[in-house]
């Protein structure tokens, strides 16, 4: 198994990625009932526990072909499952990885919940991995999203125009950005700057 796709634990001062596993799904369920969430996600709002397990099911057999990497959000300050973020589009040839898939739990959005753990996936994907570039891309009619990348420290790169078919079959628009290996020392120290001081990131 490449080190790209390999399970890991990751752990910060707020939060910690684990691999993500069925056993997440009650508390995902609990945490994820609310419509906000999934306004721009490729899933609709989770109706039952089943809902999640399902997407969790699926995530993991993508896992399995190489594809993916999905991690639950766990809050350490509850210890309880919060969210979901992943790697995707990985390719190990080309030294890139996606992250993406990422959802909070309402209540967590003004928490630095979400900026540690972008730090940990972009730190993971650059120190550990040997990365080159790490994308993360957003619905173009989310510009909460697009503000809360832009201040990570990611570049935007451009539109790409109906890329995605949605659930409900909206024809989605993407914004695409990037941080690179040579960009990774200025992003790390001012994502470090913003945990440091316990600044909030909306996302």
């Amino acid at each position: 198994m490449s080190p790209y796709n390999t399970p890991v634990t990751l752990s910060g001062k707020w939060a910690r990625l684990e691999p993500l596993t069925l056993a997440h799904a009650p508390q995902l369920f609990q945490v994820a009932q609310d419509e906000e969430i999934w306004r721009y996600m490729p899933a609709p709002t989770p109706a039952c526990e089943s809902d999640v397990r399902a997407w969790i099911h699926e995530a993991l057999e993508i896992q399995a072909r190489g594809f993916f990497l999905p991690f639950a959000i766990i809050d350490l300050a509850e210890n309880r499952a919060v969210g979901s973020t992943r790697y995707l589009d990985i390719s190990e040839r080309d030294r890139h990885v996606e992250i993406g898939w990422t959802w909070l739990g309402k209540e967590y959005w003004r928490t630095p919940i979400n900026t540690e753990c972008k730090y940990m996936l972009l730190k993971h994907a650059f120190e550990t991995l040997g990365c080159m570039r790490v994308q993360i891309k957003t619905d173009l009619r989310n510009e909460r999203s697009q503000r809360a990348i832009e201040r990570i420290g990611a570049k935007r790169e451009g539109v790409l125009r109906r890329v995605i078919v949605m659930h409900d079959g909206y024809q989605r628009s993407s914004v695409f950005y990037s941080v690179l290996d040579d960009e990774w020392h200025t992003v790390k120290s001012g994502l470090e700057a913003k945990i440091n001081s316990n600044e909030v990131y909306r996302g």
